[in-house]
């Protein structure tokens, strides 16, 4: 019934910033065109300084990534001059293109009063006549997206379509993404409409053809899978997937299609030609010591 199961790995993006890191994974490069997806928290925010979350300007291609916060707030900035503060609920579609660079930070000091911060990360790859788009950036707030209940079970489809429910979200190709809640006791199946589909767990556990699965673990489904899943307690739940895109390579922050874009990418962080956001510019993060070529070591720690 299950394809592969993932444990989330542990990255660590900023010294205060330890993250759950879910794809890319050796044996599973992407699930539809989501090709990265991290998990960051709950981090318990009266333990440190915001500035210790920070993450410095950094650059992006060939990709959109994709912010949803379960709590917290973040401030975005980026080379187009947005700043968009984005709350739990909402969703930052950042689509990089032929290079974006932006930064993500922990400013409103109220937020250590309350103590949380928890959010999801994922980029999607684009199509290849998509990869060298001018870079753009949408934010969604949560009367924008669908949502469906009915008894035990709560959605809200962040992008794409499933389940009959379609969202305005902008997107490049065929592909869902969703937030779940069930009760426990509730039985909850599979969307039908996409060839890879994926569960992550983000809280308590889930059963499958009689095994029990929990938080930090993303199962990966095959076309064709019909599962039947049953919420041992109560329980959150990412679901994605989609059409595969096919091969994409990926190295830091950039993804291509082709490995002499990626390198093409290196050199123009370097040398300052993927612009840093206009309100966020005294500092960024360097292009980190390629090692990976003569080596054979892997790519760096990516960012968000």
């Amino acid at each position: 019934m299950i394809d592969l199961v993932i444990e989330a790995r542990r990255a660590l993006i900023t010294p205060g910033m330890e993250v759950k890191r879910i794809l890319p994974f050796r044996l599973k490069r992407m699930v539809g065109p989501f090709i990265f997806m991290d998990h960051a928290g709950p981090v318990d925010l009266n333990a440190m300084t915001t500035a210790q979350l920070d993450v410095l300007p950094h650059p992006h291609i060939g990709l959109s990534t994709v912010s949803y916060l379960l709590a917290g707030e973040v401030t975005h900035r980026d080379s187009l001059g947005v700043e968009q503060i984005i709350r739990p609920g909402e969703v930052n579609w950042m689509t990089a293109g032929r290079g974006i660079a932006h930064s993500e930070r922990f400013e409103d000091p109220t937020l250590l009063a309350q103590g949380k911060l928890e959010m999801l990360q994922t980029w999607v790859a684009l199509p290849e006549r998509d990869e060298e788009s001018a870079p753009t950036f949408d934010n969604y707030k949560p009367e924008d997206l669908p949502v469906y209940t009915d008894k035990g079970v709560w959605m809200r489809l962040i992008a794409g379509n499933a389940y009959g429910l379609r969202g305005d979200v902008k997107t490049h190709s065929p592909l869902f993404y969703l937030h779940a809640q069930l009760d426990k006791g509730t039985r909850f199946g599979l969307p039908h409409e996409h060839s890879e589909r994926a569960i992550y767990v983000v809280t308590g556990q889930i059963e499958v053809a009689g095994r029990t699965y929990g938080a930090g673990q993303l199962l990966v489904f095959g076309a064709g899978n019909d599962p039947v899943l049953l919420a041992v307690e109560a329980t959150t739940l990412m679901l994605l997937g989609g059409e595969p895109l096919g091969e994409r390579f990926i190295w830091w922050n950039f993804v291509s299609s082709r490995k002499e874009r990626i390198e093409q990418a290196k050199e123009d962080w370097k040398q300052g030609r993927i612009l840093l956001p206009p309100n966020d510019n005294d500092v960024f993060i360097p292009l980190p010591d390629d090692r990976s070529r003569p080596a054979g070591n892997p790519a760096p720690q990516a960012l968000s």
